[in-house]
């Protein structure tokens, strides 16, 4: 019980809040009181301030969601353009040749001319 507890009211970075709020709108409280006597509010209310929880829940996923792409998008390369009359070389880790029994026989790339 005490595991579940500390996973389900942890906040978050991402979202900044923790799973039990983006679930039920409401903090998770360790004991239980039946004859709590208290004002309950009304279903819509309820239900608006789910919506509320979780669309900023989802706007703070889409913001690190562009911000992981950003961070990403800034390693990455221009796709290089080739030309029929290219030559490339074809590794040959993965291929299996029947004529060459010894891997250690086999050229590690061959030059692919067309």
């Amino acid at each position: 019980m005490s595991a579940e507890f500390v996973i389900n009211n942890k906040t978050y970075s991402t979202t900044k809040v923790s799973l039990f709020m983006a679930n039920y709108g409401r903090e998770m409280r360790m004991r239980v009181d039946l004859r709590k006597k208290g004002k309950m509010e009304k279903a819509t209310e309820f239900a608006e301030r789910i919506r509320k929880v979780q669309k900023e829940a989802g706007a703070a996923l889409m913001r690190a969601q562009k911000e992981m792409k950003r961070q990403a998008d800034r390693r990455r390369k221009e796709d290089e353009v080739w030309k029929v009359e290219d030559r490339m070389m074809l590794s040959t880790k993965d291929l299996v040749f029947r004529e060459r029994p010894a891997k250690k026989l086999v050229d590690c790339y061959i030059l692919l001319i067309r």
